[in-house]
């Protein structure tokens, strides 16, 4: 496959920018037409049925109110293009599981469906089983009856807010499913797609007596095979796993990249605090082959990427000063899984501005660090525009993640690109795109615990990050083509 570029990235909604992925590609033209090196996360702009585009009717064709693959391959002709594939479901909408329904298990798609019965031949899960499930809704299977006999058929499914579920898990074990995913990547190879995102693939593998989450060895069997056929179509994967960190380490070292889901939680705990101990330990001594973020189209992951790195007492504040801020947070379904005082927050859901209390200094220190930790450094298109918490969609009865998932207008992002905070981190990206020693030697230097000194070299080459937390300042030192030193405060 091509190699990933070490670029900014843009993460974004199809109509998040504009409206559409032609106004995307303008918008992008206009304001950003260099920023992006690394590529563009174009979140799903399949036809969907709910979940903002993650419960998928197919992946051959684009929703068309968003545009068509036509779109695609025009934005893919300067930019890496990124898609997700969500490997453990898709919609109660599509053709494939809507003829299941019709005709049970005389459908040509049956197999691609995993019923109750092939996990526990008798459809029952027993007790025991059940309280070892990683659950992600109350119930994790739907009932639905069969057009042709009227009987009942109980399908696995892990997501989805409705009962029955809009998300029908896919049995990845079966020749017909696997079949289907070729067909699919088959399909993003044709459209110029680079790179794609594997979302929820730690959720594929049901064994009975597991807690059917990242179950080993089974989910490396099936990242091979994946991987195999990805790669022979010239397609890098990014497994999305939120999980124990131990479990990002299993994947970074079985040569996958991975997401840096620590890092925005050890940026806010930095920031608030003022106090880099953590976040330097931290830098010391992760995985190089990651994505890092700040800010999606989720929140700020907490548990279980966090479990056993976070401090009771410091946890809580952060989560506190957000909640002040105007975020809401997501919690963890399964006692379980909790911690025993009962904490059990999963992520912490707001843009990453306002929970730095929409302080441009904080905000730009905050993508500094993120910028020059090794990895690739993904900006969710919020994030690009330092956007402010949607209360107003939250209002208007949207759910708590909207609150980062505003759509802007042409007129909007127009104003929005000449603030300050904007044209700072605009700047930022050029540098983080452009400076050559990104591609060397990455060293966190010492410093006191109010500051972070992050550095990198790459032949004469050579940028010191220096942030100062005590008075939130963000300088680098770097040397120019011509040997000179330079002082670039951001």
């Amino acid at each position: 496959p091509m190699p990933v570029k070490n670029k900014v990235q843009l993460i974004t909604y199809p109509d998040s920018l504009g409206g559409d992925l032609q106004a995307l590609h303008e918008v992008i033209e206009a304001h950003f037409s260099d920023a992006f090196q690394g590529g563009i996360h174009i979140l799903p702009p399949f036809p969907s049925s709910g979940d903002r585009g993650f419960a998928p009717l197919t992946y051959l064709d684009i929703e068309p109110s968003f545009g068509d693959w036509g779109d695609v391959r025009k934005l893919g002709e300067k930019h890496d293009i990124l898609l997700d594939l969500m490997v453990n479901h898709i919609s109660a909408k599509s053709a494939f599981f809507k003829d299941f329904v019709q005709h049970g298990s005389q459908s040509k798609n049956a197999d691609l469906f995993l019923t109750v019965d092939k996990i526990w031949a008798d459809g029952e899960i027993p007790a025991e089983d059940f309280k070892k499930i990683f659950l992600r809704r109350e119930e994790p299977y739907s009932d639905f009856s069969v057009g042709d006999t009227g009987e009942t058929v109980r399908v696995w499914t892990t997501f989805g807010k409705t009962t029955p579920s809009e998300q029908i898990d896919l049995d990845v074990n079966s020749a017909v499913t696997r079949q289907l995913l070729t067909e699919f990547f088959e399909n993003f190879a044709k459209h110029g797609v680079t790179i794609v995102r594997l979302d929820a693939v730690g959720y594929v593998n049901k064994v009975p007596g597991s807690s059917f989450f990242f179950v080993e060895p089974e989910i490396h069997e099936f990242l091979d095979w994946i991987t195999e056929l990805a790669n022979s179509l010239g397609i890098e994967l990014l497994p999305e796993v939120h999980a124990h960190h131990t479990v990002q380490e299993k994947l970074a070292e079985n040569g996958h990249w991975i997401y840096d889901f620590i890092l925005p939680y050890r940026v806010l705990e930095a920031l608030f605090e003022r106090d880099s101990t953590d976040l330097v330990a931290y830098l010391r001594d992760r995985p190089a082959k990651q994505f890092t973020m700040l800010d999606c189209h989720d929140g700020v992951p907490i548990k279980p990427d966090l479990d056993d790195l976070y401090e009771s007492a410091r946890v809580k504040k952060v989560v506190e000063t957000c909640l002040e801020r105007g975020s809401n947070l997501s919690l963890i379904k399964s006692e379980k899984y909790r911690d025993p005082d009962g904490f059990d927050v999963h992520q912490i859901r707001g843009t990453y501005y306002s929970m730095l209390g929409a302080d441009d200094d904080a905000y730009i220190a905050a993508r500094a660090i993120q910028f020059f930790a090794p990895g690739v450094p993904q900006v969710y298109y919020v994030g690009l525009l330092a956007g402010e918490n949607d209360q107003a969609i939250l209002a208007a009865g949207g759910e708590g993640r909207d609150i980062n998932r505003h759509n802007y207008s042409l007129n909007e992002i127009k104003q929005e690109v000449g603030r300050e905070a904007v044209q700072r981190l605009l700047k930022l990206i050029k540098f983080r795109n452009e400076y050559p020693a990104f591609d060397g030697e990455f060293s966190v230097l010492a410093s006191d615990s109010a500051a972070v000194y992050l550095k990198w070299q790459k032949d004469a080459y050579t940028c010191t990050l220096h942030v100062n937390l005590t008075r939130m300042t963000s300088v680098i030192f770097y040397v120019d083509e011509s040997g000179a030193e330079v002082e670039y405060v951001i």
